[in-house]
């Protein structure tokens, strides 16, 4: 128990190191909770990506208003962008790595079918499958639809026939 507390430390004063290690359990952390979330929470963006704005927000709003010492919030505002572009680049080079982190593309519809496994898993109603069709192929007929995908980043792609 002493470990950890050495590692993250307890209360406002905190180490660069302390801040740092919290960062990466934090980060690690959001990663899972917006994935459990799934993609409609945050339709814009990979959940990735989005959890490094929430937390960088956060970390850097600290030492706006001062409520943490200034060069802990640098350190751990550092540690989270590295950390960040190390996972991005791990991602580019590993696939399942990459899948674990960023997620798959998920099939809605295909072969004239919708795949309602996978919408109901993304929490996709017909209805919100159709505003996609008319956002992405400007059509209401699914006989112009080849596939609809919801793509990693939450947005929906369609491709026509």
């Amino acid at each position: 128990m002493n470990f950890i507390y050495e590692l993250f430390g307890e209360g406002k004063d905190l180490s660069a190191g302390q801040m740092a290690a919290r960062v990466v359990i934090v980060f690690l952390f959001g990663i899972v909770l917006v994935r459990i979330a799934g993609r409609r929470s945050f339709g814009v963006g990979e959940p990735f990506d989005n959890v490094m704005k929430i937390m960088l927000g956060a970390i850097l709003s600290r030492a706006v208003v001062g409520a943490s010492p200034f060069v802990p919030i640098v350190v751990a505002s550092l540690t989270l962008v590295i950390m960040h572009w190390v996972f991005g680049k791990l991602s580019v080079y590993s696939t399942s790595f990459g899948s674990i982190i960023k997620g798959e593309v998920i099939v809605l519809y295909e072969n004239g079918e919708m795949n309602r496994q996978n919408m109901k898993r993304c929490m996709i109603s017909e209805k919100d499958l159709m505003e996609g069709i008319r956002e992405g192929a400007n059509t209401e007929s699914l006989t112009e639809v080849k596939s609809v995908h919801l793509e990693r980043n939450g947005k929906m792609s369609v491709i026509k026939n």
